[in-house]
């Protein structure tokens, strides 16, 4: 057998470290977080409200970040392996969410208090989206048919409300400045195939189909060659603050979306132009004093509306990190590589906690702890366990390939 050349060889070194890092680091550190701190034995779910050591300092619950939680080890019970303590922490957090979380017309309110008394209206259509994640992924594991119809059933009433996603609880005024936003095509590209098994095939085509549509022109700014996060509904550019707005992160994660969509229809063009727009937004949203990643950015180089767009936020960072590997892994552009490692080693030494465990969610510009806790109305279990799994999977498969593509 022919032996490795130097080259390939130090890079399927480092993927096997990589994969081993993001691996243990997920294992031994982030889910024994919220395994031990999260789970609310008293009223059911889960308190996302931690402090740095993870006591609580609030107990409303986000019906949005109880799905995620619920999805998560769901997730892990069917993909890694079928763990019942995985199963009951999933299970703990759907009984609660499906005895208190919907309003009288089945949708998902946003926020209850601690026993579970709505606290929030249904306003948030993303609370329904990750209902869904979370119920399709417990019927895999569970085959409870209730969880079926649940998780059908709140996907359909989100392909019902596209055009008016908050529909009475909008704050805009009908018909003055009509804007449509990125953030949900973004979400359906994932959440179509997250729930593939319950639909149609020939729906889940069609889906897939329209979102990438969304996604990459719609949304697609050819001027700037970026991602823009409201346009009208037309897809043309609105010169306001709304239709200024960049969204570093939120294309980044929407790109890795996208290169899975293409490697599943066996369509490399839209890998590569997934992947180059990961580089483009990295590069246009880099703080280049202080390094990082930025939150917010005003397309035309105009102040943002935003006082917190210099910020840098964990879920940002650890999503790019997703989209730079499978960006490498599927086009082996060198410049992939280069960006993660120098993503890796910003997110590493400014997010995790060496002390009390987990990562903070939120830093200044010059990457200093702006709030210590470890979860809230916001930051909860998914972001940083999903985009170690993601990277875990993605090098580990590296490793492999690099093998095999060597001997």
């Amino acid at each position: 057998m022919p032996l490795l050349s130097p080259i390939n060889n130090q890079i399927r070194t480092n993927m096997k470290l990589y994969a081993e890092q993001y691996k243990n680091e997920l294992f031994h550190n982030i889910l024994p977080f919220w395994q031990e701190h999260s789970l609310d034995k008293a009223q059911g779910g889960f308190l996302t409200c931690l402090e740095r050591d993870g006591k609580v300092f609030d107990t409303d619950k986000f019906i949005w970040l109880q799905g995620r939680q619920i999805w998560m080890f769901s997730m892990l019970y069917n993909e890694v392996s079928p763990k019942k303590e995985w199963l009951d922490v999933a299970l703990h957090g759907a009984d609660f969410m499906e005895k208190f979380g919907r309003a009288e017309d089945g949708t998902w309110y946003f926020s209850l208090t601690k026993e579970g008394k709505p606290l929030t209206q249904p306003y948030n259509i993303f609370s329904d989206c990750f209902a869904t994640m979370a119920f399709g992924q417990l019927y895999k594991a569970t085959k409870v048919q209730r969880y079926a119809d649940i998780a059908l059933n709140t996907f359909n009433s989100i392909l019902e409300r596209i055009q008016n996603p908050k529909r009475k609880w909008s704050k805009a005024f009908e018909g003055t400045r009509p804007l449509k936003n990125f953030a949900l095509p973004m979400i359906l590209c994932n959440l179509s195939l997250e729930i593939e098994h319950l639909l149609d095939p020939a729906m889940v085509s069609s889906l897939i189909d329209n979102c990438i549509h969304e996604v990459m022109e719609v949304f697609y700014d050819q001027k700037s060659g970026l991602i823009l996060e409201n346009v009208a509904p037309d897809g043309s550019f609105v010169d306001c603050f709304e239709g200024r707005h960049l969204n570093p992160g939120h294309a980044i994660e929407a790109m890795w979306f996208i290169m899975d969509l293409g490697e599943r229809l066996g369509k490399p063009d839209l890998i590569e132009r997934a992947k180059e727009l990961t580089l483009k937004h990295l590069e246009s949203g880099w703080d280049q004093e202080y390094g990082g990643i930025f939150y917010f950015l005003d397309v035309l180089g105009k102040p943002s509306q935003h006082l917190e767009w210099d910020q840098k936020l964990w879920w940002v960072h650890v999503e790019t990190l997703v989209a730079l590997a499978k960006g490498y892994h599927l086009t082996k552009d060198q410049r992939c590589l280069e960006w993660f490692e120098k993503v890796h080693q910003y997110t590493w030494e400014k997010f995790r906690d060496q002390e009390y465990g987990e990562w903070f969610g939120y830093l200044n510009r010059k990457g200093e702890v702006l709030l210590p806790l470890k979860g809230g109305k916001w930051k909860g279990c998914f972001h940083i366990p999903r985009a170690l799994f993601q990277c875990w999977k993605v090098m580990e498969k590296m490793a492999e390939t690099t093998f095999k593509e060597a001997v």
